[in-house]
């Protein structure tokens, strides 16, 4: 399989859902979508993670503390624990 085939297109709406990817690909997912929602312009996003043991969340929320575009981040608290919202830098 090459890597066309393998890669994921998705819609930069301001909702990210991991489910479909690898728990591997997660940090870079997570940088990738950052990226994309700041240069379309976006403010906020909602990373929807799960809740399960709380990995893809450590993951998830290490990466945007280390990332230059994230301003802040909070657990959603619909979610119980199963999203973030991260607040991206303005242009």
């Amino acid at each position: 399989m090459s890597d066309d085939e393998r890669a994921h297109h998705l819609p930069i709406d301001g909702l990210l859902d991991l489910h479909p990817f690898a728990p591997r690909d997660v940090k870079s997912v997570v940088d990738e979508y950052v990226l994309a929602a700041h240069a379309a312009g976006l403010t906020e996003i909602r990373i929807i993670h799960g809740r399960g043991t709380g990995t893809q969340r450590g993951i998830v929320q290490a990466a945007l503390e280390r990332h230059a575009q994230v301003e802040s981040f909070t657990d959603a608290t619909d979610s119980h624990l199963g999203a973030t919202i991260a607040v991206l830098r303005q242009a």
